[in-house]
Protein backbone atom coordinates (compact mmCIF):
# COMPACT_ATOMS: atom_id res chain seq x y z
CA UNK A 1 0.00 0.00 0.00
CA UNK A 2 1.22 3.80 -0.58
CA UNK A 3 0.43 6.94 0.26
CA UNK A 4 -2.02 7.47 -3.35
CA UNK A 5 -3.76 4.73 -2.02
CA UNK A 6 -4.58 5.70 1.18
CA UNK A 7 -6.47 9.03 -0.52
CA UNK A 8 -3.96 11.70 -0.75
CA UNK A 9 -1.94 12.02 -4.44
CA UNK A 10 1.13 13.99 -4.09
CA UNK A 11 1.47 14.59 -7.35
CA UNK A 12 -1.74 16.21 -7.56
CA UNK A 13 -1.50 18.21 -4.63
CA UNK A 14 2.04 20.00 -6.21
CA UNK A 15 -0.19 20.36 -9.13
CA UNK A 16 -2.77 22.13 -7.45
CA UNK A 17 -0.36 24.18 -5.38
CA UNK A 18 1.74 25.43 -8.36
CA UNK A 19 -1.79 26.85 -9.61
CA UNK A 20 -2.62 28.74 -6.22
CA UNK A 21 1.43 29.86 -6.01
CA UNK A 22 1.13 30.84 -9.95
CA UNK A 23 -2.09 32.37 -9.03
CA UNK A 24 -0.76 34.28 -6.08
CA UNK A 25 2.33 35.19 -8.02
CA UNK A 26 -0.21 37.96 -10.52
CA UNK A 27 -0.98 39.65 -7.29
CA UNK A 28 2.20 40.55 -5.76
CA UNK A 29 2.34 43.47 -8.59
CA UNK A 30 -0.70 45.15 -5.83
CA UNK A 31 1.63 45.48 -3.58
CA UNK A 32 4.83 47.53 -5.06
CA UNK A 33 5.75 49.39 -2.10
CA UNK A 34 5.42 48.28 1.58
CA UNK A 35 4.73 44.88 1.23
CA UNK A 36 6.08 43.65 -1.78
CA UNK A 37 7.53 40.13 -2.11
CA UNK A 38 10.65 38.88 -3.08
CA UNK A 39 11.82 35.01 -3.66
CA UNK A 40 14.84 33.48 -3.68
CA UNK A 41 13.76 31.53 -6.57
CA UNK A 42 10.60 30.34 -8.92
CA UNK A 43 9.95 27.24 -6.76
CA UNK A 44 6.00 27.20 -5.57
CA UNK A 45 7.86 25.69 -2.51
CA UNK A 46 10.00 28.64 -2.02
CA UNK A 47 10.35 31.27 0.83
CA UNK A 48 8.98 33.91 0.01
CA UNK A 49 9.59 37.44 2.31
CA UNK A 50 7.99 41.18 2.14
CA UNK A 51 9.70 44.28 2.46
CA UNK A 52 8.84 45.87 5.92
CA UNK A 53 12.02 48.32 6.02
CA UNK A 54 11.43 52.26 5.72
CA UNK A 55 8.28 51.74 8.21
CA UNK A 56 7.36 55.26 9.30
CA UNK A 57 7.28 56.31 12.92
CA UNK A 58 4.04 55.05 15.06
CA UNK A 59 3.43 52.12 12.30
CA UNK A 60 1.76 49.24 14.23
CA UNK A 61 1.19 45.97 13.06
CA UNK A 62 -1.62 43.11 13.51
CA UNK A 63 -3.48 40.56 12.20
CA UNK A 64 -6.98 39.40 11.58
CA UNK A 65 -8.01 35.73 10.71
CA UNK A 66 -11.28 34.70 9.34
CA UNK A 67 -13.13 32.17 6.94
CA UNK A 68 -15.68 31.86 4.48
CA UNK A 69 -18.35 29.15 6.56
CA UNK A 70 -21.01 27.80 5.04
CA UNK A 71 -21.61 29.94 2.35
CA UNK A 72 -18.96 26.81 0.46
CA UNK A 73 -21.81 24.44 0.35
CA UNK A 74 -23.60 26.47 -1.59
CA UNK A 75 -20.71 26.80 -3.92
CA UNK A 76 -20.21 22.91 -3.99
CA UNK A 77 -23.94 22.12 -4.71
CA UNK A 78 -23.35 24.37 -8.14
CA UNK A 79 -19.93 22.95 -9.23
CA UNK A 80 -19.18 26.98 -8.91
CA UNK A 81 -15.88 27.98 -7.22
CA UNK A 82 -14.51 31.63 -8.76
CA UNK A 83 -16.13 33.69 -6.84
CA UNK A 84 -15.62 32.15 -3.45
CA UNK A 85 -12.12 33.86 -2.75
CA UNK A 86 -13.81 37.49 -2.83
CA UNK A 87 -16.40 36.04 0.84
CA UNK A 88 -12.42 34.94 1.95
CA UNK A 89 -10.72 38.19 1.68
CA UNK A 90 -14.02 40.34 2.14
CA UNK A 91 -14.38 38.62 5.77
CA UNK A 92 -10.17 39.08 6.59
CA UNK A 93 -9.37 42.78 4.63
CA UNK A 94 -12.76 44.40 5.45
CA UNK A 95 -11.96 44.09 9.27
CA UNK A 96 -8.46 45.46 9.16
CA UNK A 97 -9.86 48.51 7.86
CA UNK A 98 -12.61 48.59 10.59
CA UNK A 99 -9.71 48.83 12.86
CA UNK A 100 -8.18 51.62 10.90
CA UNK A 101 -5.30 49.27 9.48
CA UNK A 102 -4.36 49.00 5.44
CA UNK A 103 -4.47 45.30 4.35
CA UNK A 104 -1.12 44.42 2.23
CA UNK A 105 -0.46 40.91 2.88
CA UNK A 106 -2.84 37.55 2.81
CA UNK A 107 -2.35 33.30 3.32
CA UNK A 108 -4.46 31.14 3.67
CA UNK A 109 -5.06 27.56 4.17
CA UNK A 110 -7.41 25.19 2.27
CA UNK A 111 -8.50 21.53 3.19
CA UNK A 112 -10.25 19.64 0.84
CA UNK A 113 -11.55 16.10 0.78
CA UNK A 114 -9.88 15.03 -2.44
CA UNK A 115 -7.83 16.54 -5.78
CA UNK A 116 -8.53 13.61 -7.43
CA UNK A 117 -11.09 14.69 -11.25
CA UNK A 118 -11.30 18.24 -9.08
CA UNK A 119 -8.13 20.53 -10.25
CA UNK A 120 -10.59 21.99 -12.61
CA UNK A 121 -12.30 23.38 -9.21
CA UNK A 122 -9.03 24.57 -8.06
CA UNK A 123 -8.10 26.59 -11.02
CA UNK A 124 -11.84 28.12 -10.73
CA UNK A 125 -10.83 29.08 -6.94
CA UNK A 126 -7.22 30.54 -8.41
CA UNK A 127 -9.30 32.68 -10.65
CA UNK A 128 -11.43 34.23 -8.14
CA UNK A 129 -8.11 34.87 -5.94
CA UNK A 130 -6.81 37.07 -8.16
CA UNK A 131 -9.68 39.04 -8.64
CA UNK A 132 -10.30 39.46 -5.23
CA UNK A 133 -6.79 40.09 -4.05
CA UNK A 134 -6.97 43.02 -6.62
CA UNK A 135 -10.38 44.40 -5.37
CA UNK A 136 -8.73 44.33 -2.36
CA UNK A 137 -5.39 46.08 -2.82
CA UNK A 138 -3.35 43.20 -1.10
CA UNK A 139 -0.81 40.49 -2.60
CA UNK A 140 -1.17 37.12 -1.31
CA UNK A 141 2.18 36.10 -0.27
CA UNK A 142 1.35 32.10 0.25
CA UNK A 143 -0.97 29.47 1.42
CA UNK A 144 -0.93 25.60 2.47
CA UNK A 145 -3.43 22.38 1.37
CA UNK A 146 -3.91 19.72 2.55
CA UNK A 147 -6.11 16.38 1.78
CA UNK A 148 -8.01 15.85 4.69
CA UNK A 149 -10.04 12.66 3.08
CA UNK A 150 -13.66 11.93 4.98
CA UNK A 151 -12.72 14.95 7.28
CA UNK A 152 -13.89 17.28 4.99
CA UNK A 153 -17.65 16.59 3.85
CA UNK A 154 -20.34 18.47 2.09
CA UNK A 155 -22.16 18.47 -0.80
CA UNK A 156 -20.73 17.12 -4.58
CA UNK A 157 -17.13 15.70 -5.30
CA UNK A 158 -15.39 18.69 -4.49
CA UNK A 159 -15.51 19.45 -0.54
CA UNK A 160 -13.55 22.48 0.70
CA UNK A 161 -12.81 24.74 3.83
CA UNK A 162 -11.15 27.68 2.99
CA UNK A 163 -9.85 30.01 5.62
CA UNK A 164 -7.03 33.02 4.98
CA UNK A 165 -5.08 35.46 7.31
CA UNK A 166 -3.98 39.60 6.80
CA UNK A 167 -1.27 41.35 7.56
CA UNK A 168 -2.06 45.05 8.49
CA UNK A 169 -0.16 47.84 9.24
CA UNK A 170 -1.45 51.21 10.47
CA UNK A 171 -0.74 54.69 11.96
CA UNK A 172 -0.92 54.75 15.59
CA UNK A 173 -3.05 57.65 15.63
CA UNK A 174 -5.45 56.25 12.70
CA UNK A 175 -6.38 53.68 14.56
CA UNK A 176 -10.53 54.01 15.53
CA UNK A 177 -10.68 53.65 19.40
CA UNK A 178 -13.81 55.23 19.54
CA UNK A 179 -13.07 58.87 21.20
CA UNK A 180 -13.34 60.87 17.51
CA UNK A 181 -17.59 59.59 17.10
CA UNK A 182 -19.53 62.78 18.52
CA UNK A 183 -23.79 63.00 17.71
CA UNK A 184 -24.79 64.50 14.56
CA UNK A 185 -22.43 62.77 12.41
CA UNK A 186 -23.40 61.03 9.69
CA UNK A 187 -23.94 56.98 8.80
CA UNK A 188 -22.90 56.01 5.46
CA UNK A 189 -23.55 52.65 4.03
CA UNK A 190 -21.68 51.29 1.44
CA UNK A 191 -24.34 49.05 -0.45
CA UNK A 192 -23.86 45.25 -0.39
CA UNK A 193 -26.05 43.19 -2.88
CA UNK A 194 -25.34 39.86 -1.31
CA UNK A 195 -25.25 37.72 1.65
CA UNK A 196 -21.54 38.45 2.38
CA UNK A 197 -20.55 35.16 4.46
CA UNK A 198 -22.89 35.44 7.26
CA UNK A 199 -26.10 34.08 8.49
CA UNK A 200 -25.50 31.29 5.23
CA UNK A 201 -26.93 28.44 7.66
CA UNK A 202 -30.57 30.27 8.07
CA UNK A 203 -30.32 31.01 4.27
CA UNK A 204 -29.78 27.08 3.31
CA UNK A 205 -32.26 26.04 5.72
CA UNK A 206 -34.24 28.36 4.21
CA UNK A 207 -33.96 27.14 0.91
CA UNK A 208 -33.63 23.58 1.39
CA UNK A 209 -33.12 21.55 -1.36
CA UNK A 210 -34.80 23.53 -3.97
CA UNK A 211 -33.61 22.93 -7.42
CA UNK A 212 -34.09 26.19 -8.04
CA UNK A 213 -30.52 27.08 -9.94
CA UNK A 214 -31.25 30.47 -9.57
CA UNK A 215 -31.99 31.36 -5.81
CA UNK A 216 -28.93 29.28 -5.08
CA UNK A 217 -26.68 31.73 -7.55
CA UNK A 218 -28.46 34.39 -5.88
CA UNK A 219 -27.26 33.66 -2.43
CA UNK A 220 -24.15 32.46 -3.64
CA UNK A 221 -23.09 36.02 -4.98
CA UNK A 222 -19.99 37.21 -4.48
CA UNK A 223 -19.33 39.35 -1.05
CA UNK A 224 -18.18 43.52 -2.25
CA UNK A 225 -14.39 44.55 -0.85
CA UNK A 226 -14.45 47.49 0.65
CA UNK A 227 -11.11 47.80 1.87
CA UNK A 228 -9.47 49.63 -0.30
CA UNK A 229 -12.13 52.52 -0.82
CA UNK A 230 -11.71 52.72 2.72
CA UNK A 231 -8.59 53.11 2.96
CA UNK A 232 -8.36 55.74 0.24
CA UNK A 233 -10.90 57.79 2.60
CA UNK A 234 -8.51 57.70 5.59
CA UNK A 235 -4.86 57.21 4.25
CA UNK A 236 -4.35 54.20 4.80
CA UNK A 237 -1.21 54.08 7.08
CA UNK A 238 0.77 56.62 5.32
CA UNK A 239 -0.59 58.34 2.53
CA UNK A 240 -2.86 61.35 3.13
CA UNK A 241 -6.41 61.19 4.32
CA UNK A 242 -9.04 62.03 1.98
CA UNK A 243 -11.95 62.64 3.95
CA UNK A 244 -12.76 62.52 7.95
CA UNK A 245 -13.38 59.06 9.14
CA UNK A 246 -14.34 58.44 13.03
CA UNK A 247 -15.31 54.82 12.67
CA UNK A 248 -16.21 51.72 10.77
CA UNK A 249 -18.59 49.17 11.11
CA UNK A 250 -18.44 45.61 8.86
CA UNK A 251 -21.85 44.23 8.94
CA UNK A 252 -21.31 40.80 9.39
CA UNK A 253 -22.41 38.77 11.29
CA UNK A 254 -24.76 40.40 14.60
CA UNK A 255 -25.98 42.81 11.49
CA UNK A 256 -26.16 46.73 11.58
CA UNK A 257 -27.75 46.34 15.83
CA UNK A 258 -24.10 43.87 16.91
CA UNK A 259 -21.91 45.08 14.57
CA UNK A 260 -22.71 49.23 14.62
CA UNK A 261 -23.51 49.21 17.92
CA UNK A 262 -19.78 47.60 19.25
CA UNK A 263 -18.67 50.78 17.06
CA UNK A 264 -20.73 53.42 18.69
CA UNK A 265 -20.69 51.85 22.45
CA UNK A 266 -16.72 52.82 22.51
CA UNK A 267 -18.11 56.03 22.78
CA UNK A 268 -21.35 55.41 25.01
CA UNK A 269 -23.67 56.59 21.77
CA UNK A 270 -26.53 55.03 19.83
CA UNK A 271 -27.56 55.87 16.20
CA UNK A 272 -31.45 56.72 14.39
CA UNK A 273 -31.51 55.07 11.07
CA UNK A 274 -33.96 56.21 9.08
CA UNK A 275 -32.77 55.54 5.24
CA UNK A 276 -31.08 52.17 5.38
CA UNK A 277 -30.58 50.67 1.94
CA UNK A 278 -33.19 47.84 0.78
CA UNK A 279 -32.29 44.39 1.24
CA UNK A 280 -31.21 42.67 -1.78
CA UNK A 281 -33.87 40.57 -3.38
CA UNK A 282 -33.01 36.79 -2.51
CA UNK A 283 -33.14 38.32 1.30
CA UNK A 284 -36.40 39.57 0.62
CA UNK A 285 -37.24 35.86 -0.89
CA UNK A 286 -35.65 34.17 2.10
CA UNK A 287 -37.39 36.65 4.89
CA UNK A 288 -40.67 35.87 3.06
CA UNK A 289 -40.24 32.22 2.97
CA UNK A 290 -38.20 31.51 6.26
CA UNK A 291 -41.21 33.89 7.81
CA UNK A 292 -38.28 35.59 9.66
CA UNK A 293 -39.10 38.67 11.00
CA UNK A 294 -37.76 41.82 10.60
CA UNK A 295 -35.86 42.57 13.66
CA UNK A 296 -34.55 38.89 13.30
CA UNK A 297 -33.25 39.56 9.68
CA UNK A 298 -31.79 43.05 10.94
CA UNK A 299 -29.43 40.93 13.53
CA UNK A 300 -28.53 38.28 11.31
CA UNK A 301 -27.42 39.82 7.72
CA UNK A 302 -26.29 42.77 6.07
CA UNK A 303 -29.92 44.12 4.93
CA UNK A 304 -27.91 46.11 2.27
CA UNK A 305 -25.25 47.68 3.69
CA UNK A 306 -21.98 45.52 3.80
CA UNK A 307 -20.41 48.76 6.00
CA UNK A 308 -21.13 51.57 7.29
CA UNK A 309 -18.70 54.92 7.77
CA UNK A 310 -19.38 57.00 10.82
CA UNK A 311 -18.22 60.45 9.46
CA UNK A 312 -18.39 64.69 9.43
CA UNK A 313 -17.82 64.45 5.31
CA UNK A 314 -20.43 62.56 4.51
CA UNK A 315 -19.93 63.96 0.58
CA UNK A 316 -16.37 63.07 0.38
CA UNK A 317 -16.80 59.08 1.47
CA UNK A 318 -19.67 58.81 -1.25
CA UNK A 319 -17.29 60.51 -3.81
CA UNK A 320 -14.74 58.56 -3.30
CA UNK A 321 -16.86 55.24 -3.10
CA UNK A 322 -18.40 56.24 -6.49
CA UNK A 323 -14.79 56.37 -7.79
CA UNK A 324 -14.48 52.61 -6.80
CA UNK A 325 -17.41 51.62 -8.03
CA UNK A 326 -19.61 51.28 -4.92
CA UNK A 327 -22.73 52.58 -4.21
CA UNK A 328 -22.82 54.90 -1.07
CA UNK A 329 -25.40 57.01 0.81
CA UNK A 330 -26.50 58.60 3.77
CA UNK A 331 -28.63 56.43 6.07
CA UNK A 332 -28.72 58.23 9.76
CA UNK A 333 -27.33 59.85 11.88
CA UNK A 334 -25.01 59.02 15.27
CA UNK A 335 -27.61 60.26 18.64
CA UNK A 336 -26.87 60.30 22.21
CA UNK A 337 -29.22 57.78 23.06
CA UNK A 338 -27.32 54.40 23.31
CA UNK A 339 -29.80 52.50 20.91
CA UNK A 340 -29.62 51.63 17.60
CA UNK A 341 -32.57 52.68 16.02
CA UNK A 342 -33.67 51.36 12.65
CA UNK A 343 -36.84 53.04 10.84
CA UNK A 344 -38.90 51.65 13.61
CA UNK A 345 -37.51 48.97 15.23
CA UNK A 346 -34.99 49.41 18.43
CA UNK A 347 -32.11 47.74 19.43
Amino acid sequence: MDYKQAGVNIKLGDDASKILYNAAKLTWKNRPGLGKIFTPNQSFSGIRVIDVGGLPKNTVMCMNFDGIGTKVEIAQRLNKHDTIAYDLLAMTCDDAVMNGGEPIIVGSVLDVNSLKGNIQAVQQLAKGYIGAAKEAGVAIINGEMAELGHHVQGIGKFNYSWSSTVLWVAKKERLFDGSKIKPGQALVALKETGFRSNGISLVRKILGNTKDRKLWLQALQPSRIYSKAVCEMFGGYNKPAKAKISGVAHITGGGIPGKLGRVLSRANLGAIINDPYNPPEIMKYCIKKGKVSEKEAYKTWNMGQGMIIVTSEPEKVQNIALKNNLQAKIIGEVVKQKNITIKHLQF
